[in-house]
């Protein structure tokens, strides 16, 4: 709410009691989130050395700055009512005490707008008021550092030191009165560049950006304070950040995920005749492109959008988990609008937006995967050495079960279906068509990729507590599919003709958006790149789908990402959480670090392979530079 006009009938102070419970539940290091009389809202997430505060001004409104501190692990904003400014004070020495009691010290920080820029008149965007005492130059200096790293419009921020006795806003007394030993105070005065005018409106995606920015910088300046002048030991300055949620984001995360559950995109834009099709493809002497059918939608696009903006993601505190809910949000938003337009010229555009395209430097290295003399096009299952579904059915149900040794509570199913033509995912179920033929030294790397990572990761992210991270966050395609190929190359069947697949989808994906048809894709597939008949037509059906979908990209693109962040020295476990992209990698590290995520439940049968472990750790050392790497020259036909 942005309103800060006092209310006609002013707020009783605190009583003493509410005082003492604030008390007693810090003290047993429980969560504190109670509204106070007047628009006042105190939240305290754990025992913690530091609080934010802002007070609403009495005179003026001031929308917008209180959402600065809104969402930090320990804040508290103030009610702008006179009779009420005792009590604040009163609380806010009292937890200052308890922080003192606990940790050695405490550090109290004021958060209040300044006065608006005129226009042609240069001001700092942030003014920091300090005392000038010596233990607490490095934590203003922190301050001052990380508030200057931060960037609105291209443009970083300029930071004032202001030296002197007044830590407050102009007209009101000091937080802190007498000084109490172990207590430290700042005040911090922000430019409203995220309004129009002194009393608004609000511009909310500057505003948001600026918070989502602020909280990184409140937590790592924090994190200098809590190192130097008290006996907290947070590894990380993460570890700062929130671990308790209000109902908001349980409800929004809920929500989000029962729109998200309502449909399968994948599904839905996935042909459910394609047997018939290449029968027809073939009858036209490979001159004629099929047309495809697709599954019945038992949903209204636009009712669900309807349900989904329905959704009050901008409730939500937190700056960085508002900021993963909102990129789901606007995914789900643009997945059903590509699924109203399936089949149409406009669904390719919807494609690119989800899953992006086909980037220049990608495209290059597919070519030289595909470049790559003396090793085969395609992966040819012969004589006794092939898997049929029944088979590959039988292999996946026995990983399924060692997984339910660790996970009883596991769910996941294997089908065997008639209506699609690939290995699929869905809901955390295998999905085998019906005539699949594969060689059997493909076996446990297809495995790996389908069970030890696209179940696996989909049962672990129903173990958090965020269902996002069963469901996907927006973009997780790519981190996903590049760990699934990356299991591959560890159980050791990961092939050449495996990896030119991948590079041809890249190819087809790159001549779909510059204008390719069907025949002319299947042509180049199968006259310049070596690859047979079918494969090429599934290549192309793969990439036609729908309309023109994007995603096959995703996995050679994904799989550079994967090494990448082997190579930059990290580690497997953050990456079995759940469904997420590369961009959420700190995000998710973050969150296991403020134990907001829990550790995954769920271990690859890899891990405990002496052999894929030893490939592992080649990747890690960078002995695999690069995806050409994967593979020795020649290898296993």
């Amino acid at each position: 709410m942005d309103s800060n006009r006092s209310a006609k009938t002013p707020p009783k102070p605190l009583r003493p009691e509410f005082i003492e419970r604030v008390r007693t539940l810090v003290l047993a290091n429980q969560t504190v989130d109670r509204a106070m009389p007047g628009r006042g809202r105190l939240h305290v997430d754990r025992q913690l050395p530091f609080l934010f505060v802002y007070r609403h001004p009495r005179e003026v409104e001031d929308p917008g700055t209180h959402r600065l501190i809104v969402g930090e692990a320990s804040y508290l904003t103030g009610p702008p009512d006179r009779g009420m400014q005792k009590s604040v004070k009163a609380l806010v020495a009292e937890l200052a005490k308890i922080g003192v009691e606990l940790f050695g010290g405490f550090l109290v920080v004021e958060v209040w707008a300044g006065e608006h820029a005129a226009p042609g008149v240069s001001h700092p965007d942030f003014r920091i008021h300090h005392a000038g005492l010596d233990e607490l130059q490095s934590t203003v200096a922190a301050f001052a550092e990380e508030l200057q790293s931060i960037k609105l419009h291209r443009r970083r921020r300029v930071v004032e030191l202001v030296e002197g006795r007044r830590l407050g806003p102009e007209g009101r007394s000091q937080l802190i009165t007498p000084r109490i030993p172990g207590v430290y105070s700042l005040g911090i005065e922000a430019l409203p560049v995220y309004r129009a005018a002194p009393e608004g409106p609000v511009y909310p995606l500057v505003l948001r950006d600026l918070h989502r920015q602020v909280s990184v910088a409140f937590k790592k300046a924090s994190f200098r304070f809590v190192r130097a002048l008290t006996t907290h030991r947070p590894k990380h300055f993460h570890a700062l950040g929130r671990r308790a949620f209000v109902k908001a984001v349980w409800e929004v995360d809920r929500q989000l995920a029962e729109v998200g559950d309502s449909f399968d995109f994948l599904l839905s834009v996935s042909p459910i005749n394609t047997g018939k099709a290449w029968a027809a493809f073939q009858r036209s002497g490979y001159e004629r492109a099929p047309r495809f059918r697709y599954p019945s939608l038992g949903y209204t696009p636009a009712l669900l959008k309807r349900k989904l903006f329905a959704i009050p993601v901008e409730r939500i505190e937190d700056p960085e988990v508002a900021f993963i809910l909102r990129q789901k949000q606007d995914e789900l938003d643009r997945q059903l609008t590509g699924l109203a337009d399936r089949g149409t010229f406009r669904f390719v555009h919807e494609s690119v937006q989800l899953f992006g395209g086909a980037e220049p430097e990608l495209v290059a290295l597919a070519r030289q995967i595909l470049e790559r003399e003396g090793e085969p096009a395609d992966d040819r299952p012969a004589g006794a050495g092939v898997v049929d579904a029944e088979a590959f059915a039988l292999r996946a149900r026995a990983e399924i079960d060692r997984f339910k040794q660790d996970l009883p509570r596991m769910t996941a199913g294997v089908q065997i279906r008639d209506d699609i033509n690939g290995l699929m995912v869905s809901r955390g179920n295998l999905l085998i068509p019906r005539d699949l033929r594969i060689p059997a030294y493909r076996t446990d790397a297809l495995i790996q990729h389908e069970v030890g990572t696209h179940v696996l990761t989909y049962f672990n992210g129903r173990a958090q507590p965020f269902r996002q991270f069963y469901l996907g966050l927006a973009g997780y395609d790519g981190l996903q599919e590049g760990l699934a190929v990356l299991s591959e190359f560890l159980v050791g069947g990961l092939t050449a003709a495996r990896l030119k697949l991948l590079a041809a989808r890249v190819v087809a994906v790159r001549s779909m958006l510059d204008g390719a048809s069907f025949v002319d894709l299947y042509r180049t597939l199968t006259d310049d790149y070596g690859f047979s008949g079918r494969t090429a037509f599934i290549i192309a059906t793969r990439v036609f789908r729908g309309g023109g979908l994007t995603k096959d990209a995703a996995y050679l693109r994904g799989l550079t990402e994967v090494l990448r962040h082997f190579r930059s020295g990290g580690s497997i476990e953050p990456l079995l959480v759940g469904k997420f992209g590369a961009e959420h990698l700190s995000l998710v590290q973050e969150l296991l670090r403020r134990k907001a995520l829990r550790p995954p439940p769920l271990r690859p049968g890899y891990l405990s392979d002496p052999g894929a472990l030893e490939r592992l750790e080649a990747v890690k050392s960078g002995k695999v530079a690069s995806v050409l790497d994967l593979l020795p020259r020649r290898e296993h036909r």
